[in-house]
């Protein structure tokens, strides 16, 4: 019997099992069940096969055995893609979420890192050298996807965004070939992974760049959700542009130790700890706090605090917007919104590029939104047994169409769900069109699919 004639599930399995130990193989049970479970619990896709890849061969079997089966085919690395992309629904998900070695070279300050390696492996062990990592806000998320989507983070002001410190990419192809693209080889391949994400192929490892920081202060503050419009008339000096590189600061709403909603102020300051604490010091003044508090700390650790504020299995939705500046319009729909969360599990986040994140060129990564502007998490969450869920959905939504008139173009890709095509249309600039010449070269069927491209051209 052929492949196009038999039990898809059974050719499908047998022929990996030639090339992959049985055990790793899986189609049920528990280790199946684990490896399906994502980080927002609401995705119910249940692939085929799982393969619980050990390194890169693996990969290029699984590649290969997913095109003879004509099967969909999809990357799990650390499952945190809301969208549920990880996990392709009657096909073949390859994970790499067992591959988390991250070797360190103090002397070059660089880290090889594996594909299924979270952000957290990565500071970790940067930190046993005394150097930190460009990453996200969260300690769970796989490396490899946040980091080649973009990745806004604590400090991005001083160190660019976590794609700024990409120096070369180990991937797997369509065909099932290997190659490390890097700025000498393949190198339009690497200029469109950094930022295309995984749309090119199966990334199997990473060379990151590390970096050495004097000190590094963080902390929070928290205002009433009532003196909300001030407290973000105060920010617009501080985001998007205002401040020096040192200075990165989060803010946005979630609710407090009683469930109303409050208005948090989260710094990060990566310099000489003395200048930090004068930084800082103002943004315990933007009205009456309920609480200040900041001081010395690890990224570790402030990777960690989110983490748990964030745990895997909940049900979640997001939407995100680009926005400018904290204008009155954009200050007041946030108000509106982020004093309505439905869920107090829910929250709506202001992340900052400024500094050195504006000073890489647009044309130099796929990435092209290089201007300042803050980018508008707006994060729906709610319990499983939750009986009412559109209304968070809806609370998400609509905060995002009232943010949408006073907004720019586009969206941070890494966010948007698959069916947003007007905003992925411009989410990448002026480098859309040749982020999809890259597509049709490297991978003309459309094999991969990882975070939203724009349509074609």
């Amino acid at each position: 019997m052929t492949a196009s004639t038999a039990d898809p599930t059974t050719a499908l399995t047998a022929a990996l099992r030639r090339a992959i130990p049985a055990d790793r193989v899986r189609t049920a049970g528990p280790g199946y069940e684990s490896a399906r479970a994502l980080w927002n619990g609401a995705v119910t896709a249940r692939p085929r096969v799982i393969v619980h890849c050990a390194g890169p061969v693996d990969v290029q079997a699984g590649i290969r055995a997913a095109r003879e089966a004509g099967v969909p085919l999809s990357v799990r690395g650390g499952g945190h893609g809301w969208a549920g992309n990880a996990l392709a629904d009657g096909g073949l998900t390859l994970d790499l979420s067992g591959m988390r070695q991250v070797d360190v070279d103090p002397r070059t300050r660089t880290a090889h890192v594996a594909g299924g390696a979270t952000a957290a492996d990565v500071v970790g062990a940067a930190q046993a050298y005394g150097l930190v990592a460009a990453t996200g806000t969260v300690g769970t998320v796989g490396m490899a996807g946040l980091a080649l989507g973009g990745g806004y983070g604590p400090l991005s002001g001083r160190l660019g965004l976590a794609v700024d410190s990409v120096l070369s990419v180990d991937v797997v192809l369509a065909d099932g070939s290997s190659v490390t693209a890097d700025a000498e080889h393949e190198p339009e391949l690497f200029w469109a992974l950094r930022g295309g994400g995984g749309n090119f192929g199966a990334v199997t490892g990473m060379r990151l760049r590390l970096h050495e920081i004097p000190a590094l202060l963080s902390g929070m503050v928290m205002y009433p959700a009532t003196q909300a419009d001030s407290v973000l008339a105060g920010l617009a000096a501080h985001a998007p542009a205002g401040g020096p590189d040192e200075l990165t600061v989060q803010s946005g709403f979630v609710a407090g130790p009683d469930g109303t909603p409050v208005v948090f102020v989260v710094p990060t300051w990566c310099g000489e700890a003395e200048a930090g604490e004068r930084a800082m010091a103002p943004l315990a003044r933007l009205g009456d706090p309920l609480s200040a508090q900041f001081g010395p700390t690890t990224l570790a650790e402030s990777l960690a605090g989110i983490d748990a504020m964030f745990p895997a299995g909940r049900h979640i939705e997001i939407t995100t917007r680009t926005l400018a500046a904290l204008t009155p319009e954009i200050r007041a729909a946030l108000a509106t919104g982020g004093g309505e969360l439905t869920s107090p599990l829910s929250a709506l986040s202001l992340h900052s590029l400024h500094g050195a994140a504006t000073r890489v060129p647009a044309a130099d990564t796929a990435f092209g939104a290089r201007a300042a502007h803050l980018m508008a998490e707006i994060i729906a969450i709610w319990e499983p047994d939750d009986p009412a869920p559109a209304r968070h959905r809806s609370w998400a939504r609509g905060v995002s169409r009232a943010l949408a008139p006073h907004a720019l173009p586009g969206g941070y890709a890494n966010l948007l769900p698959p069916d947003a095509a007007d905003q992925a249309a411009h989410a990448y600039g002026a480098n859309g069109a040749r982020l999809l010449d890259v597509k049709r070269r490297f991978d003309p069927d459309a094999v991969f699919h990882a975070i939203p491209l724009p349509g074609p051209r």
